[in-house]
């Protein structure tokens, strides 16, 4: 392995941190690495051609009170493939919070667990007050650019997929929203559009945009809201965006005392937006919204027209709300939701029939799972299989991937041995591949006990029989949460 630090920071977390989420697979980094001629187990498939890209949040700083993890500092993670070969690269993601908080030496804004009064600034951005855009949420690419984003909406930071080098921010052509944007934009492979939501405290609470393949805002309406809502993910077909307004948002009263506490409130219906795309709800007059049952959803896997249905899959929540253990300090509360397991996340299937008004649900696994991908050239179309993040048990990350085919509900895992753990999976189609599974799943690994991180490629038809190849990087990296695959042809 040849290797070349880019720079190196200051970090001022405490050398002996006991903090869960800044220690084992969170132990964050403090230094950007170039690395290439990497050590591989196996051989990197030729057939593999294209840059895996992986979000992360890396706190350098102290925080004013309480730490959550998805208040760390966003670091992007590239491996480039093609002829055979890999080559690495991790970067900061340098947002003008990262920058300013640099300087100052301090945290400048409140995290989601500490009351937004006690930012020492007084602006912010996202759907909260006083709020830290971090850009360390998701990452997707559009236009041949890789796009980080933050879950309460701000800023799109740019970059180069495969070099990471800075790209400035996205400005929409001119048109780019005051509300900023949620992470988890998502791009049609086949227009070359990027769809988009944001959220936040004022009315209409809600907005959905349309991006141009060309880069250029072609489409920003309301989505009217009855009150500020927690929406996390949306989903795309063809013709539709389905975007959500689930029974879990900050609970109002305590907002009115300056607290922005999640609360489930389970005698209310999740309702699901859809959205004619291409501008056919300009005026928002033809959104037509849907009742389900009561749950709480992170991620959506795909959605596809079957006729004149929408149906869309995604993770139901059978427990969205966990009490809190009296014995307990507030951290130990606070990270508690932080378990992915806890919530008992099942993939259920939505079927939203746009003639009759009525949905119709059904469960499709009774496997406790989440953060899942599929082919991105099959996103807004009919799929079959989707690989699923496999949760560990207690804290919030990953033992390993499964596959699952919902024609016949069989699944199939790859495992990790315990003390190693996953990131977020994506499919890596291969060049010139025929069928849906035909392809990769790449992953980063966090091996705690060995201190080493490695990408690992697996067999995306059968990924049960392990690794094809596994790719030493620099150093261990930190767990965090999204990652998504930029093929060759990007841009």
């Amino acid at each position: 392995m040849k290797t070349q630090v880019h720079e190196r920071f200051e970090s001022n977390l405490p050398e002996d941190d006991t903090n869960p989420y800044r220690t084992g697979a969170w132990r964050p980094q403090t230094t950007e690495y170039d690395a290439w001629d990497l050590d591989v187990e196996g051989e990197v498939p030729e057939d593999l051609v294209g840059v895996y890209l992986r979000n992360t949040e890396n706190p350098l700083l102290t925080p004013i009170t309480t730490y959550h993890p998805f208040d760390g500092d966003g670091m992007l993670h590239s491996v480039s493939f093609a002829g055979g070969e890999a080559t690495y690269r991790n970067r900061f993601v340098r947002t003008d919070a990262f920058l300013a908080e640099r300087d100052a030496g301090e945290s400048l804004w409140a995290g989601m667990a500490e009351l937004p009064s006690t930012s020492v600034r007084e602006d912010g951005w996202g759907a909260r007050p006083r709020m830290k855009d971090a850009s360390s949420t998701d990452v997707v690419v559009h236009r041949g650019e890789a796009l980080s984003s933050f879950w309460m909406c701000g800023d799109l930071y740019r970059h180069d997929p495969a070099t990471l080098d800075a790209l400035g921010r996205s400005d929409f052509g001119g048109r780019f929203p005051a509300e900023g944007v949620s992470a988890h934009p998502k791009v049609d492979e086949r227009t070359g559009e990027m769809l988009f939501f944001n959220y936040g405290l004022d009315a209409p609470h809600m907005h959905y945009g349309e991006l141009s393949a060309d880069g250029h805002l072609q489409h920003y309406i309301d989505v009217p809201l009855p009150g500020p809502r927690l929406p996390h993910d949306m989903a795309f077909t063809e013709n539709y965006a389905i975007v959500n307004d689930f029974p879990m948002f900050w609970h109002p009263g305590l907002m009115e005392s300056g607290m922005y506490v999640p609360s489930f409130f389970p005698e209310m219906a999740s309702r699901f937006a859809i959205i004619p795309r291409h501008g056919g709800a300009a005026s928002g007059g033809s959104i037509q919204w849907f009742e389900a049952d009561p749950t709480y959803v992170l991620h959506f896997v795909n959605a596809y027209e079957d006729g004149r249905t929408v149906v869309l899959d995604g993770y139901f929540q059978h427990s969205p709300s966990l009490k809190s253990d009296r014995g307990a300090t507030f951290e130990e509360n606070l990270y508690r939701y932080l378990d992915v397991t806890a919530f008992d996340a099942r993939m259920h299937r939505w079927r939203f029939d746009l003639d009759t008004g009525v949905c119709t649900e059904s469960p499709l696994s009774d496997q406790n799972r989440e953060f899942g991908m599929i082919n991105g050239t099959y996103a807004g179309l009919e799929h079959r299989y989707s690989y699923s993040a496999i949760p560990v048990e207690g804290w919030f990350g990953f033992r390993g991937v499964a596959k699952f085919d919902s024609h016949t509900g069989v699944e199939e895992c790859f495992e990790l041995p315990e003390g190693v753990y996953a990131s977020e999976t994506t499919m890596a189609p291969r060049t010139g591949s025929t069928a849906e599974d035909d392809g990769y799943l790449i992953t980063i690994t966090m091996d705690v006990d060995a201190d080493e991180s490695h990408c690992v490629v697996l067999d995306a038809a059968s990924p049960a029989a392990g690794p094809i190849a596994r790719i030493r990087l620099p150093e261990r990296i930190s767990s965090g949460t999204h990652a998504c695959w930029a093929p060759p042809t990007t841009g």
